[in-house]
């Protein structure tokens, strides 16, 4: 088999093709990754990706101590930190390892909590035993995600463009924005808040954040020399960790938010790990059917869209991906997390992408001004390395706990700044406050009247204000129907826009 990378147009076509054969798709990926499996490894031993598992890792224990905290306070304490971190860390360890894209990082996405909240409410209602409800939900979930992937369904997702890919990622990043900024003010307006507890929260979350940003930006600064300046942008963000808990700590006085984590490993409630799974009636066995349905689909459109912005053709990525395969291993986990009532982790969208942006060499010349050609470690070290330390976290809970929340809450802010800065649909919305004369002169705003492209925005920042007033509703299990019926609404627009327009906006 030849190594030889293909272009961009090729791969896409290539990994999203329906092949007419029986788990023909997933064959193909395995084909297609099968020569690239041993560079994944000799290419991940590099400072880049060193600095990429220093930023990552603190940035997916975070989400891991975040999403964990919030599934337990909606499950009633059944689903906690501790699942979450134990799901995390197995989880991408085996996607690593087996994966088509190893660059995707999994991970608990508000989505899944979201439905999982839902999902517990419901057996509530009916007076139900979550655990073993929410075990057969995984276990069918996981079938249909196999049925999926032998009937190469992944391949539906060239019916998704860049206009759905934006609205998306602009969603997830807007989740970790609103949250993080929530829990920033809620202690300014608490009167149970210390005014030395709320200045610190200031402190600490927004100074992570301009000096993880600004870290991060130190390469395309005249200071030192460049391997001075890649040091500091490679490790920027942990670099920002580091130097604000180290502040906090020099202050015991003020008293800060620590994780939510149990001294001692073990389930949040001291239950068994593994779920008795015939402890209900075979009837309400069948009846989960109809909520894994629901959830796979969440399952499906979360990991592909996400897959599909890691592989957009801006990184330049040569060795490309996997969808079916990629399907395969989350069906896998899914069923096992189900089994062992952990929670459903899938590709994380926010992290993933900062993952592929901690690993490019992309940089514009302090001197010439002139863009370098994009180059992005692809490997497996990375994402073994940052589930592997998660992992090991489990053992060093203390040390994890003098980390405050207020400095993970600046790194959440980091992402999601730093994920929508990465689409044209933010860029698009900041057209609106800049003077008609000074706008950019390149790509589809030569080719595309301003009229159509403020009517294209709005159009896609309504369909973001949907998703979101339907997420955050009574109504928020059908969550993953809206989101794929932004392809017909893409198709629609064919009607109403020239073709030759909308191919312009929907460029990568």
């Amino acid at each position: 088999m030849s190594s030889k990378p293909m272009t961009h147009s090729n791969q896409e076509e290539d990994q999203l093709a329906f092949t007419g054969r029986l788990f023909g798709g997933l064959r193909n990926d395995l084909a297609r990754k099968a020569p690239h499996y041993f560079s994944d490894y000799k290419e991940g031993f590099s400072s880049k990706v060193l600095g990429s598992v220093s930023f990552l890792f603190f940035a997916c224990l975070a989400n891991a101590i975040a999403f964990g905290a919030l599934t337990s306070v909606l499950t009633g304490g059944e689903i906690g930190t501790v699942e979450m971190i134990v799901a995390t860390a197995i989880g991408g360890i085996v996607f690593a390892i087996f994966s088509g894209q190893p660059l995707t990082i999994l991970g608990g996405t508000g989505p899944i909590v979201i439905f999982t909240a839902l999902l517990y409410e419901l057996c509530q209602a009916q007076g139900l035993p979550f655990l073993p409800v929410y075990a057969w939900v995984g276990i069918w979930s996981s079938l249909l995600l196999l049925v999926l992937v032998a009937t190469d369904a992944s391949a539906l997702m060239r019916l998704f463009t860049k206009f759905t890919d934006e609205i998306f990622a602009a969603l997830v990043a807007v989740i970790f924005l609103v949250e993080a900024l929530t829990s920033v003010i809620t202690p300014l307006v608490s009167v149970d808040t210390s005014t030395a507890t709320a200045l610190m929260t200031i402190i600490l979350s927004f100074g992570t954040f301009f000096l993880a940003k600004t870290f991060k930006g130190f390469i395309n600064t005249r200071f030192f020399n460049g391997k001075v300046r890649s040091f500091v942008s490679d490790f920027g963000p942990a670099l920002a960790i580091l130097v604000m808990t180290l502040f906090a700590l020099s202050m015991p006085s003020v008293q800060l938010s620590v994780p939510a984590i149990p001294e001692t490993f073990g389930t949040t409630t001291g239950r068994a790990w593994m779920i008795d799974l015939f402890s209900i009636p075979t009837w309400m066995i069948l009846f989960c059917i109809g909520p894994a349905i629901l959830v796979t689909v969440l399952l499906f459109l979360d990991q592909n869209i996400t897959t599909r912005l890691v592989n957009n053709p801006a990184y330049s990525l040569r060795k490309g991906g996997g969808y079916h395969l990629d399907l395969t291993v989350v069906g896998g986990l899914v069923l096992v997390a189900s089994v062992f009532g952990l929670p459903w982790i899938v590709a994380a969208t926010v992290h993933s992408l900062n993952h592929v942006k901690s690993l490019s060499s992309t940089a514009d010349s302090a001197v010439k001004g002139e863009p370098q050609q994009s180059k992005v470690t692809e490997n497996r070290v990375s994402g073994l390395l940052i589930h592997l330390l998660i992992g090991c976290s489990i053992f060093l809970l203390p040390l994890v706990k003098a980390i405050p929340m207020e400095v993970l809450f600046g790194l959440f802010l980091f992402m999601g700044i730093s994920t929508l800065n990465g689409t044209d649909l933010f860029e698009r919305c900041k057209l609106w406050m800049i003077d008609k004369h000074l706008y950019p002169q390149e790509g589809y705003m030569q080719r595309v009247p301003m009229k159509v492209v403020r009517s294209f925005t709005v159009i896609q920042v309504g369909a973001l204000g949907l998703l979101w007033v339907l997420k955050s509703s009574a109504l928020g299990i059908l969550f993953p129907l809206l989101i794929a019926m932004l392809v017909p609404l893409r198709q629609l627009l064919s009607r109403y826009f020239d073709d030759a327009h909308l191919t312009a906006l929907d460029e990568h």
